[in-house]
């Protein structure tokens, strides 16, 4: 270990996620000091919105997760990530 890393207390998350984004860890640990650690029940944070979908495409989505065993939001969740991911990639190679 380098130096003590002192945590401040955060009024929020956002709060939290910026001194985490603003700090260089390897200032503070050497590679031997991190222990690998499983955190099975974390749950992402999450926020409802309201998206209008055609009907139709709904009734795809809905088949489709149906035929693959999972809830038909999960499938649309999937599919929005996946996209943002293929667009990310495709920037980065501009």
């Amino acid at each position: 270990m380098k130096k003590k890393l002192i945590l401040p207390k955060f009024k929020n998350e956002d709060e939290e996620r910026g001194f985490w984004s603003n700090i260089d860890l390897t200032d503070y640990f050497e590679q031997e000091d991190f222990v690998p650690v499983s955190f099975p029940n974390l749950q992402l944070t999450t926020k409802a919105i309201s998206l209008r979908v055609p009907k139709y495409l709904i009734t795809q989505i809905k088949e489709k997760a149906n035929s693959m065993d999972v809830p038909y939001q999960a499938l649309m969740k999937k599919y929005i990530a996946d996209g943002i991911r293929r667009d990310l990639a495709t920037d980065k190679i501009k």
